[in-house]
C-alpha cells in the first residue's frame, strides 16, 4: 500500500530532517514549514520512526483538502478511509490546530471530525450505534490540522515524540532535546574518527547522541512507538526493521568523546545516562570547568550549548565566561568549535566572528549556532 508519511521537524531543522529522510532512500520529498512530506509503505513507518535523528515525530498522512464549513469538513473526512487503518476496538482520540482559516474554533472541528470518522467506521463494522465503539484497543491519534483553509487528517505513528531514546533516567534543569542536540552534530564538521568535547555537558545528551551517530545505532532502537502494534503494519514489519538497525549498528567503530561540567552532580547525571545508552566505556565524563580545558590532539571538534544568561543575576557571569571561553578555545588552533546561545553579544565576547551563524530554535528559545571552522584533517 503506497502511503504518504509527515515527518515533523522543529523549525530551522527542516533541511536536516529532508537530508535524513532522503538518506534513508524515501523518494518524493518535500519541504514545508515544519514538516517534510515524502512517500512510503508500512515498512516505511517502521524504518522513519527508528531512523530519524532530528524529527519530531513521524506522521501518516489519511487525507488532504479544502473545507470552509463544518459541511465540507464533515462529509470530506467521513468519506476518507478510516476502517483500512484502525481496527474496530482502536482507540482514535481527536487533537487539531487552526492557523489563519474560516473554522478557527479548534474544539468544533475536533467533534466534527471525531463524529466524521465515527461514522466512516461504523460503516465499516456495520455498527446499527455510535455507543457500539468501545475504544479499548491500541492507540490511532488523528489530529486535525488547517492551514489557510486546508485541511490535513493524519495518524501519529511514533507516540511518545521521537526526542524520547530511552535512555535518560535523569537530566538537569533546562536539558537539550535529543533531536536538537543530533542536529548540532549533523551541522558539525564531527565524524567518528575526530575527537569531539561538550565542555558543558549537563545531563550529557550531546556526547550520547554523538557515540549513537559515531556508531551507526538507531536513535529509536530501545523504545517502541504508537504504532508498533498497529495491525496495518504487523509484527514482521517491526522485527524486520529491528533486525536490519541491529545489522547497520558498528559496535566495534573506536570513539573519541568527552563531556564535561562544571558540576560533579550533573557529571553523576551524564553518567547514568550513558550507562543506560550502553556507551559507559565509550565517553569520557570529568568534572571541570570550561577554562581548564586543553588537549594535545589535532582536529578535534567541540559541539556545546553554554548557558544563554536569560536568568537575572546571570547575565554578566556568562558574559565573563564567554570572553574566557574565547580565550580558551582559540589555543585549540586546529579544532572546529560550535556554540548554540541566544545572547545577541556572543561573537563580541567570545572575541570572533563566526564562519558561519544559523538560526536555530532550543524549545522556544530563538537561538544562533556559531560554526568556527578548523582546518581539515590531512588525509591519511
Amino acid at each position: 500500500m503506497k502511503l504518504t508519511l509527515i515527518a515533523t521537524a522543529a523549525m530551522g531543522l527542516e533541511s536536516i530532517v529532508a537530508q535524513e529522510v532522503r538518506d534513508l532512500g524515501f523518494e518524493n520529498v518535500t519541504v514545508e514549514n515544519g514538516k517534510v512530506i515524502f512517500d512510503g509503505d508500512k515498512d516505511s513507518i517502521c524504518k522513519a520512526n527508528l531512523w530519524l535523528r532530528t524529527a519530531d515525530r513521524v506522521k501518516l498522512r489519511i487525507g488532504e483538502f479544502k473545507a470552509t464549513t463544518f459541511d465540507e469538513l464533515f462529509e470530506k473526512t467521513k468519506a476518507l478511509p478510516w476502517g483500512e487503518f484502525i481496527p474496530e476496538l482502536g482507540e482514535f482520540p481527536v487533537i487539531g490546530k487552526s492557523v489563519k482559516s474560516t473554522l478557527y474554533s479548534v474544539s468544533d472541528c475536533q467533534a466534527i471530525v471525531k463524529k466524521a470518522v465515527v461514522e466512516s467506521m461504523r460503516k465499516k463494522y456495520k455498527y446499527h450505534r455510535i455507543s457500539m465503539f468501545e475504544e479499548t484497543g491500541d492507540l490511532y491519534r488523528i489530529e486535525v490540522a488547517i492551514l489557510k483553509d486546508v485541511v490535513t487528517l493524519t495518524l501519529d505513528t511514533s507516540g511518545v515524540g521521537l526526542h524520547k531514546r530511552g535512555y535518560r533516567v535523569d537530566q538537569n534543569v533546562a536539558p537539550l532535546k535529543e533531536t536538537l542536540a543530533a542536529a548540532l552534530i549533523k551541522l558539525s564538521t564531527w565524524n567518528a574518527n575526530r575527537p569531539l568535547v561538550d565542555p558543558f555537558c549537563g545531563s550529557g545528551t550531546i556526547p550520547i547522541e554523538a557515540a549513537m551517530i559515531g556508531q551507526n545505532i538507531a536513535p529509536g532502537f530501545n523504545r517502541d512507538f504508537a504504532s508498533s502494534s498497529w495491525d496495518i503494519i504487523g509484527e514482521e514489519s517491526w522485527n524486520r526493521a529491528l533486525e536490519e538497525a541491529e545489522d547497520l549498528a558498528n559496535y566495534d567503530q573506536p570513539l573519541d568523546i568527552m563531556g564535561t561540567d562544571i558540576d560533579f552532580n550533573i557529571i553523576d547525571v551524564a553518567k547514568n545516562n550513558a550507562v543506560e545508552a550502553g556507551f559507559a566505556d565509550l565517553i569520557t565524563f570529568k568534572q571541570m570547568q570550561v577554562t581548564d580545558l586543553q588537549s594535545e590532539k589535532e582536529y578535534g571538534v567541540i559541539v556545546c550549548n553554554p548557558p544563554y544568561g536569560e536568568r537575572l543575576g546571570e547575565r554578566e557571569d556568562v558574559e565573563k565566561m564567554y570572553h574566557e571561553m574565547g580565550k580558551t578555545f582559540e589555543k585549540l588552533d586546529t579544532w572546529s568549535k560550535y556554540i548554540i546561545t541566544s545572547h545577541k553579544d556572543f561573537e563580541r565576547l567570545y572575541g570572533k566572528k563566526a564562519t558561519k551563524r544559523r538560526k536555530l530554535f532550543n524549545g522556544f528559545i530563538e537561538t544562533q549556532y556559531y560554526q568556527y571552522w578548523g582546518p581539515r584533517p590531512p588525509r591519511n
